[in-house]
């Protein structure tokens, strides 16, 4: 394990660029922005020779309009050609990172609930946002500039040497000597960078759980507490940006520092080959150009490969995630016929910690029957029902429906057979009629969701709020109580048609009143003598339904 850091800092390069081909970009517009980018690079190398020409042969009577026209006219086309380049990358890279970050999502919503067992939410959030936003800007804003200035650089070398080889050979004898000195930068700056996206994923982490459940917070008198813990966040990324400031301070001067040395060198020594007649004036004119075209380029790349540290640290941990093993949604056999036997065989099952919650359980579940799983709290009954629901895997023994285990059936289906109601009864930020279709996958009518808030005592306390089913429900359901909420669960459940209903403590943290409102409506989801459409059923749910007590 210890060794793996190690493994994967050599094949950085090919993971990002992986990554990078299974957003399966463009390549007849990377092909065009490329060839863009040579035009206007290789008109730029023509601008210093130009000037040379003008320099060295100056004259008000020889000067015409073309001459004008024509330089004017070769500055238009570069700058034309460039920007065209430009805005052709940088849309190419705003569709990798949109192309990567739908990926990502879509992935996320596949991976199995045992991944969010062992992951913070928070962190998780910061590979979605901010990880691929360093990717987005080292392909959208870097890479333009990266690709320009290889260019840039390579073409003005080449001109420079065929000009002089003397002059340009002292010239680059400079550029060793400043990388002594980046070089180091360049590491401390990758260090400061990777420890700062660490320690943002975790500033985020922080802020999700407080800011999530801030009634929590505030009832328990926790301010402080959050405060302090929040405060210890802020500080640490107020130190990591002092890091990256000290380091960029320290490179801005050291290339105003290269680039005055060679102004130096190129002026110097120019001027005593100009003095001797081995260089013009003009030749003296494009030097410097050709220099400017080396050192602002030089800039421009030593930011790339800055940003690149980056980006390798943001892909290892998307790929962690892209990599994940995921559920499968695809494969398995419908469900065919629902009231069967539902069997529970020498069930066992424990988490990763390796503490067993299940062991050795045994019993049968008929069609149209009622089964209470009692136990007290941390005895496996609600880890039952996520073993139904397949969120995750038994690890001894079998559950089966009929006579086919249920990891057969396809897992969309299966899902689909069950309503569950929690005692959480958890709704989604959105309107009421929002959170009680939530989950089907076709439309449904308003006469069936008026007849399932009917069956769940729901409709009268909806129909007497502001906007009805259309009542925004706050955030987690807050704007209501949960005698309230848990009607609109029941509701959802029966929209649902249930085969299996699960029944996690439903009642158990309502007041009495609620209780009896909200036991009346269990009693038609359990009961199965008709859907919400109206149409009678020949079967009834079966129906699991917890309790910490019997009775």
């Amino acid at each position: 394990m210890e060794e793996r850091p190690n493994q994967v800092e050599k094949g950085n390069w090919k993971q990002l660029i992986r990554l990078i081909r299974q957003t399966r970009p463009s390549a007849g517009l990377i092909i065009i922005a490329v060839t863009m980018g040579l035009i206007g690079t290789l008109i730029s190398l023509v601008i210093p020779l130009f000037t040379k020409n003008l320099v060295d042969g100056f004259s008000i009577s020889r000067l015409s309009w073309q001459q004008i026209a024509m330089f004017g006219g070769v500055f238009v086309l570069q700058a034309l050609a460039s920007g065209l380049s430009m805005y052709l990358l940088n849309a190419i890279g705003q569709r990798v990172v949109a192309n990567l970050r739908d990926k990502l999502w879509r992935k996320l919503l596949k991976l199995p609930v045992s991944y969010y067992d062992n992951h913070r939410t928070g962190e998780t959030i910061s590979r979605m946002t901010s990880d691929t936003g360093i990717v987005k800007q080292l392909i959208a804003d870097n890479l333009t500039n990266f690709l320009t200035g290889i260019i840039s650089v390579i073409g003005s070398v080449a001109v420079l040497f065929y000009m002089d080889w003397q002059m340009t050979s002292v010239m680059l004898g400079v550029i060793p000597v400043a990388a002594l000195f980046m070089a180091p930068l360049g590491r401390q700056m990758y260090l400061v960078s990777k420890g700062l996206q660490e320690e943002t994923a975790s500033f985020t982490t922080t802020l999700t759980q407080v800011l999530s459940e801030v009634r929590l917070v505030k009832s328990m008198n926790a301010e402080k507490r959050e405060y302090a813990a929040g405060s210890k966040g802020i500080n640490s990324l107020f130190k990591f940006g002092l890091k990256e400031a000290r380091i960029q301070a320290m490179i801005a001067p050291l290339m105003f520092f290269v680039m005055m040395m060679l102004l130096v060198v190129i002026i110097g020594y120019g001027g005593m080959r100009v003095s001797s007649g081995a260089l013009s004036a003009g030749e003296l004119v494009a030097f410097i150009l050709y220099l400017i075209q080396i050192v602002m380029p030089m800039t421009q790349i030593t930011s790339f490969f800055t940003q690149f540290k980056k980006t390798v640290g943001a892909t290892e941990r998307i790929i962690t995630i892209l990599d994940a093993p995921e559920e499968d949604h695809e494969s398995g056999i419908p469900v065919v016929k629902a009231d069967q036997t539902l069997s529970i065989n020498n069930l066992s099952f424990q988490y990763s910690n390796g503490e067993p919650v299940l062991s050795g359980l045994d019993f049968r579940v008929e069609p149209g029957t009622v089964t209470a799983i009692v136990g007290p709290s941390g005895g496996g009954k609600t880890t039952l029902f996520s073993l139904l629901e397949r969120y995750y895997e038994p690890t001894g023994g079998s559950i089966k429906l009929g006579q086919d285990p249920i990891d057969r059936f396809n897992l969309e289906v299966w899902r689909s057979q069950f309503g569950y109601v929690s005692q959480e009864s958890p709704l989604i930020a959105g309107t009421i009629r929002d959170n009680l279709c939530y989950g089907i996958g076709h439309e449904v009518s308003e006469a069936s969701i008026v007849r399932a808030a009917e069956m769940a005592y729901a409709h009268e306390f909806i129909s007497e709020l502001p906007n009805g089913y259309d009542t925004e429900v706050g955030e987690r359901g807050i704007k209501l109580s949960g005698g309230q909420r848990q009607r609109i669960a029941i509701a959802r459940a029966l929209l649902r048609d249930p085969k299996i209903l699960m029944l996690d403590e439903a009642t158990s943290s309502l007041d009495s009143k609620s209780e009896v409102v909200v036991q009346e409506a269990l009693k038609n989801l359990m009961v199965g003598s008709s859907s919400p459409t109206g149409c009678r059923r020949s079967w009834m749910p079966i129906t699991f339904c917890l309790s910490r007590r019997g009775g």
